[in-house]
């Protein structure tokens, strides 16, 4: 380690999320971590100035979009253990550190899953809890058609992190929150070692979810019948 710090890169992903940066900050293993920078969407509410202030290094893209800043970070990434971190109150800081952890062990991909037992999910408490029900049935899909090892219960969850080498390997080409989905099933397809833990997803701190359901969902259907279609043809 450099410093006593991990060698990995912590990639915090903001589109206008001041009011869940100002909560969660201090919460965050700034001093553990040896490279951490934001890719960020265009943020107007004050994101990228609290960033600056604080220290981190944030890349505003030219292109929008939460798959390309995936790409982006992943380009920029110092290190090959990498984890994508959103701070809009859903995703828990204390998980991040055991997400390298995990990486460092051998793991391809780790996803801190939201449907382990042991984790909660933001929707638990609704009684139409559609989010749920949507990742449960493209999550099965994924599965069925191409998993051969234990059953991942959390395909879609952004939360995770990844080796850099598997990622340029996987070749993800999707477009906005079909990233991470695109990501579990080229990492079934090609037989890597996939860790998950179960997370406690907290309640969105301010702003508003930039997945609307209804694209989002057609998304993820095209995207899944475009894998079923190219096989392993992504590289």
């Amino acid at each position: 380690m450099e410093n006593n710090k991990l060698n990995a890169t912590l990639i915090i992903l903001t589109f206008n999320e001041i009011d869940g940066l100002k909560k969660i900050f201090n919460k965050l293993p700034i001093n553990k971590i040896d490279d951490i920078f934001s890719i960020d969407g265009g943020s107007t509410d004050g994101t990228i100035d609290f960033l600056v202030r604080n220290n981190i290094v944030t890349y505003v893209q030219d292109k929008p979009g939460r798959a390309e800043a995936f790409r982006i970070g992943v380009k920029k990434a110092k290190y090959d253990n990498i984890v994508f971190f959103s701070p809009d109150g859903n995703e828990n800081p204390d998980d991040i550190v055991n997400i390298i952890k995990h990486l460092e062990n051998g793991f391809d991909m780790v996803i801190a899953s939201r449907f382990l037992k042991g984790s909660r999910n933001e929707e638990d408490n609704k009684k139409l809890p559609f989010r749920i029900w949507a990742n449960k049935i493209f999550t099965g899909f994924a599965n069925v058609i191409w998993n051969k090892y234990d059953y991942i219960t959390d395909t879609i969850n952004g939360f995770r992190g990844i080796k850099k080498p598997v990622f340029i390997e996987l070749n993800p080409d999707g477009h906005g929150y079909v990233i991470e989905y695109q990501l579990s099933i080229r990492a079934m397809k090609l037989k890597k070692k996939i860790k998950e833990f179960p997370t406690i997803e907290g309640d969105r701190l301010g702003g508003t979810s930039k997945s609307k359901s209804i694209p989002t969902g057609l998304l993820f259907l095209r995207y899944l019948i475009k894998e079923i279609l190219i096989g392993t043809n992504f590289n």
